[in-house]
């Protein structure tokens, strides 16, 4: 997959992609460095898939570092914000990429947690470094920012419900944001072939996903559609902050 950004065209800027030390985030974050940008490669727990991809970024003549932190866990949260303002300056691009939900041996409410509060509470840490011409992107799925209307897999339905809660309390940012001058922009997107979510799904529903292909017509792989996450920040921001990739055909009227 090429790039979706001109070289340099995000040089001298600074971009942190959450939950980026694989899948869609880890392709976003290459895209960003491959453009210009000194990006921040966050991860949880998979500190060695981060720095490799560092190590691969730095090694292209590119600029970044890894930052571990918890987004559940607020202190977590601030450190590493606290390190990205020691090291970098500031942050032009925030990409709220991170959710999860259908892991095994979580809390309950884990799916809230992470992809309502803390996406939240990560924004709400990153402003003091954001100045005007900066551009926050939520990532999802049409499966949750359509779930309102269109019933989704079970199996997915609290990642589904969670992930919607998590874009409302995001849009009600919006006209504080509008006022600092950062744009903001949702990405939706169907079930991505090869993510960490489509894996599960198909594990505890088998055929899952090739039914979901079978009725799109199509799905996006890993690639492609961080592709279309990538561009978002740079593109101008939709009138509804909202750009759909793929079809939408099986959904609810947009």
């Amino acid at each position: 997959m090429s790039n979706p950004l001109a070289a340099g065209s995000l040089a001298g800027r600074r971009a942190l992609v959450t939950g980026s030390s694989r899948g869609v985030g880890a392709d976003t974050v290459q895209y960003f460095a491959e453009a210009g940008a000194s990006v921040v490669v966050n991860y949880r727990n998979k500190e060695k898939r981060a720095l490799q991809l560092v190590d691969r970024i730095v090694a292209g003549g590119g600029s970044a570092i890894a930052i571990g932190a918890d987004l559940t866990d607020p202190d977590s949260v601030q450190g590493m914000f606290d390190r990205v303002e020691a090291e970098l300056g500031g942050l032009d691009v925030l990409v709220l990429n991170a959710s999860g939900g259908m892991e095994s041996g979580m809390a309950a409410d884990y799916a809230l947690q992470l992809n309502r509060d803390a996406q939240v509470d990560v924004l709400t840490k990153a402003l003091p470094l954001m100045a005007e011409g900066s551009r926050v992107v939520f990532v999802t799925s049409h499966q949750a920012h359509f779930i309102r209307t269109t019933e989704t897999m079970p199996e997915y339905l609290p990642v589904a419900l969670s992930k919607r809660a998590g874009e409302d309390a995001l849009r009600e940012l919006i006209p504080m944001l509008a006022e600092r001058g950062i744009g903001f922009t949702v990405v939706s997107g169907d079930m991505i072939e090869g993510t960490i979510t489509a894996t599960l799904l198909e594990r505890s529903n088998p055929g899952a996903i090739s039914s979901r292909r079978e009725s799109a017509g199509k799905l996006y792989n890993v690639a492609e559609f961080a592709a279309e996450v990538a561009a978002a920040a740079l593109d101008e921001v939709p009138s509804d902050n909202t750009r759909l990739v793929g079809d939408v055909s099986d959904f609810a009227a947009v």
